[in-house]
């Protein structure tokens, strides 16, 4: 394949000024056809080595490092592989309609809620004031002002209270001098003295304070504030829908003001503008419930959220919250959330599930560039990337996409991995961040699950707990993953005893979970059609070896059934063979995810031989220093698995029964001739 094919555009760049002279950044992987494709139609820039500006007007030379690359102003040019999510966001600002958003975490969309503040239609914003009542203390006064008069309010009040203070003090001083001197004159000095100190008592608790009846500035914004935007993730009840604050002096003339313990909520603060919650359901149900009201009113009084608390009886008149909310969260979200609230989002807004890949073509791996150039500016120390640097990037994107002709829009993960290259790099004084870098970051800035593999597989080989040579009876070499972007040895083994019950059964151990027991009872219809042999009076036992955290997915069915057909036929499985795979009921070889991060396990692990579907061929994006390790084998069949992977003493006889016994099988249910399918056991 042509270096030139799937080379990334330079962006944001006029086409006159574009640098093509030097070799562009390359795919450091496997190459994607369409995006070849696509790219052979972009016509030829102009001549290179022109100067492009950059936003303080300083000449850049287009050099292809990331220096080059224009960062858009707005938050919402800067969302990449989000069109639809984008395109809802643009309309519900214009509408003020709500959103939910529910994705992979990490995908943007606390940056679309940031986006969507900005797009609000302008709007004057608002103060709000809390004042006394003289009435019933308990029932705070509330009043909206042009923002920017709040402070101007409330400091008007300060001066003149301040001035009341001290016209009150300096009364009261010039009492007492009076009495004590009076006393004096009359040789009373110390009855004098006791009167004068009575009398200041008396008048400083009697007369009130003028300090409290000052209003409190419970929400304020500067004139030129955009619409606000809050982030509430994680609030407890108090911090969402305001709170009053407990007073521990609650008589004696101590007492602070109750509009003086008022406290505004995320709700409250986010008025004409936008409250963002991320993790929806972990509120709770009431929170959630009086959230919806706030939704519905667009307004909310405040009141004590504990019932232990003074702050339980003080209730202020409704507080203004006209707020637009995007709520978000994972697939689950949906299940804990509040029916109504999530009805009141649907009725009134939008609902969006986030994509966490985009197709790798140009026009896309403009943006991913963009994406690094943005990452850059927003950390603000790490150098520009250059040439090799991005190539690496764009590779990790494709690897962690986990499917085909795609790069991954998990963007928090990525930015992790640029700003520790850039770390690595600004260490070494590097003036530039290199693939080396990006490679060393790689190893550096590993997840947790990708370190406990390592030591897992590490430990296993000390032990010999890890077969990777030879044969056994039963025993076969599994591939799972461990998190996102981990992956781990699954070693299965299966014996067979007579059946203790009335019929024989498939016992499956190792903490499997609801999905990984469903394949385990596809496995058992195939081994009923496959032998040939009446399996109603043994049990077949299954045992996932050191999954302690438990099983999910169909992904070791293959490894499953290959087991148990070695311990019913006794055949002997290679050890130094791994697999992976989901199996259908005819016995076809299905698509499964990680299949990358499987692989690399497996050679860590000193395997060589490793069987994957053949769907998942071109999901294959692994390290340069694993491909000379290990042989990739897809397969489209549990058939074309049992040729690999057995080792019977009759080979040619052992299949073509295998092959009459299905066939037997068939035509004994359907009672009529017909070929055997070439995907069927």
């Amino acid at each position: 394949m042509d270096p030139e094919d799937n080379k990334p555009q330079n962006i944001n760049i006029p086409e006159d000024k574009r640098d093509l002279s030097e070799p562009q950044v390359t795919d450091a992987g496997q190459q994607n056809p369409e995006s070849a494709d696509a790219q052979s139609a972009i016509p030829a820039q102009e001549e290179a080595g022109q100067q492009n500006k950059t936003e303080d007007s300083t000449p850049v030379v287009d050099d292809g490092t990331s220096r080059i690359i224009q960062v858009p102003e707005s938050l919402i040019d800067q969302v990449i592989g989000q069109d639809h999510a984008v395109e809802v966001i643009r309309k519900a600002a214009i509408q003020r309609r709500h959103v939910m958003m529910i994705g992979t975490p990490g995908t943007g969309k606390s940056m679309l809620a940031k986006a969507m503040a900005e797009l609000l239609p302008k709007e004057e914003m608002q103060d709000i004031l809390v004042y006394p009542n003289s009435e019933d203390s308990n029932e705070p006064i509330i009043r909206t002002v042009k923002s920017g008069r709040g402070k101007e309010i409330v400091t008007a009040h300060k001066t003149e209270a301040r001035k009341k203070a001290q016209l009150r003090n300096t009364l009261i001083m010039i009492l007492m001098l009076g009495i004590i001197g009076y006393s004096f004159i009359t040789y009373q000095w110390l009855m004098g003295i006791i009167a004068a100190a009575f009398v200041f008592m008396a008048l400083r608790y009697a007369t009130p304070r003028e300090e409290q009846m000052v209003p409190k500035l419970l929400v304020s914004h500067d004139k030129t504030t955009t619409a606000p935007f809050v982030d509430a993730t994680g609030s407890h009840a108090g911090a969402l829908l305001g709170d009053v604050r407990h007073d521990p002096f609650q008589s004696g003339g101590l007492e602070t003001p109750a509009h003086d313990r008022v406290e505004a909520g995320a709700i409250h603060r986010a008025h004409k503008g936008v409250l963002f919650i991320d993790e929806i359901n972990t509120l709770g149900l009431a929170a959630q419930q009086s959230l919806l009201t706030a939704m519905q009113e667009g307004e909310f009084s405040i009141t004590g959220q504990s019932e232990r608390s003074s702050g339980a009886m003080v209730r202020t008149e409704p507080v203004p919250c006209d707020f637009v909310m995007v709520a978000a969260g994972n697939l689950d979200a949906i299940e804990g959330m509040h029916p109504a609230l999530r009805s009141r989002i649907r009725g009134n807004g939008y609902e969006v599930y986030m994509e966490d890949t985009m197709p790798d073509n140009p026009e896309n791996q403009e943006k991913f560039i963009r994406f690094i150039a943005q990452e850059i500016k927003n950390d603000g120390m790490i150098p520009h990337f250059d040439r090799s640097a991005i190539e690496e990037v764009l590779h990790e994107a494709r690897r962690r996409s986990n499917r085909k002709g795609h790069l991954t829009l998990r963007l928090r993960d990525m930015g992790g991995l640029i700003r520790v290259a850039g770390d690595l790099a600004r260490q070494e004084s590097s003036e530039l961040t290199t693939r080396v870098h990006v490679i060393e970051a790689k190893k550096t800035a590993r997840s947790i699950e990708d370190q406990i593999s390592a030591q897992v597989i590490k430990r296993t080989r000390e032990y010999d707990l890890a077969v990777v040579e030879g044969t056994q009876i039963g025993r076969v070499n599994g591939l799972a993953v461990m998190g996102s972007d981990a992956g781990s040895v699954l070693p299965i083994m299966a014996a067979i005893t007579p059946a203790q019950g009335d019929g024989g059964e498939i016992i499956a151990t190792g903490l499997l979970k609801e999905i990984a027991q469903e394949s385990i009872k596809n496995v058992g219809a195939i081994l009923k059609r496959f032998t040939g042999k009446d399996i109603r009076n043994i049990d077949i036992h299954i045992q996932f070896i050191g999954t302690y955290q438990g099983v999910e997915g169909d992904s070791a069915s293959v490894t499953v059934a290959t087991a148990a057909i070695s311990a019913l036929e006794q055949i002997p499985v290679r050890q130094d063979i791994a697999m992976t795979g989901s199996l259908s009921v005819r016995g076809d070889v299905l698509p499964i995810g990680g299949v990358t991060y499987k692989i690399e396990a497996a050679a860590k692990a000193g395997i060589k031989k490793i069987i994957i579907p053949k769907a998942n061929l071109e999901d294959v994006l692994i390290e340069e220093e694993y491909k000379s390790m290990v042989e990739i084998i897809p397969v489209t069949s549990i058939e074309e698995v049992l040729d690999i992977a057995l080792v019977p003493e009759d080979r040619d006889t052992f299949l073509h029964r295998i092959k009459s016994i299905t066939h037997a099988t068939t035509k004994s249910i359907l009672g009529s001739e017909i070929p055997v399918p070439r995907t069927v056991i």
